[in-house]
């Protein structure tokens, strides 16, 4: 399975050949690099770590700035553990050489599982992994909407506005039995808060590849604001048909 990260850049409307207007969503996907490749007889599994959009380092934390450290685009890594089991002036020279190692700050990284294509650390993959007519699959975060009544938040029709109904128009009302089951059950739908949830949506058909600019237009809408991250995978439910 094909996959990349993503920015959620806008909406805008394109012609077809045919003169048809679509509307799609704008998505900057690349390029991504390959941190790291990670197979069944090392790690148990097959799965390629792909890294996206820069980032200033001081402000990685340093989980991130170890692995990134570690994972530079070099098959053979060299682990912190040696500068820690070796003792006197080969110690410093190993603390030296780790703390001078080279990295390529990144601001997001994903792990694809059962990624398709055949790549190394450091490669570079951009947009042009898809084609015009793929179907792909779109992950991201919904906008965040704060917290919200019944009403809003899970389309409730809310109380009468006669008969001495006062003060609850927009309420739940009874929220379970006094005696039996004597508790609220899991899932019961409460105010709270509303949005930024993940949430998927499939089979959208690419209508453009700029490949030069690293855009991908999409057909339809995706979740999040302009700026969000995205995932875009291959539709699970249509897959790219081999040539």
């Amino acid at each position: 399975m094909v996959g990349l990260l993503g920015k959620k850049l806008g909406q805008t409307r394109v012609y077809t050949e045919d003169g048809q207007a679509v509307s799609v969503t704008v998505v900057q996907a690349g390029p991504n690099y390959v941190l790291q490749r990670k197979t069944v007889e090392k790690d148990g599994y097959e799965a390629v770590q792909l890294g996206f959009d820069t980032q200033k380092e001081h402000r990685l934390n340093l989980a991130k700035r170890g692995h990134l450290k570690a994972h530079n685009g070099e098959e053979n890594y060299v682990s912190r553990s040696p500068a820690r089991s070796v003792k006197g002036k080969d110690r410093l020279t190993n603390r030296k050489a780790w703390e001078d190692r080279a990295i390529n700050p990144v601001r997001k990284i994903k792990e694809f599982r059962d990624f398709s294509l055949e790549v190394n650390q450091g490669d570079s993959i951009g947009v042009d992994v898809f084609e015009v007519g793929d179907h792909v699959d779109v992950i991201g975060k919904t906008k965040g909407r704060g917290f919200q009544g019944v009403v809003k938040r899970w389309n409730f029709g809310g109380g009468r506005g006669s008969h001495g109904s006062g003060g609850w128009r927009r309420r739940p009302g009874s929220i379970g039995a006094g005696s039996t089951p004597g508790y609220v059950i899991k899932g019961k739908q409460m105010p709270g808060h509303m949005g930024q949830a993940n949430r998927t949506v499939q089979n959208l058909k690419i209508i453009k590849v700029h490949a030069e600019d690293n855009l991908l237009l999409v057909k339809g809408a995706i979740p999040g604001a302009n700026g969000d991250y995205v995932v875009i995978r291959e539709a699970k439910k249509k897959p790219k048909q081999k040539k």
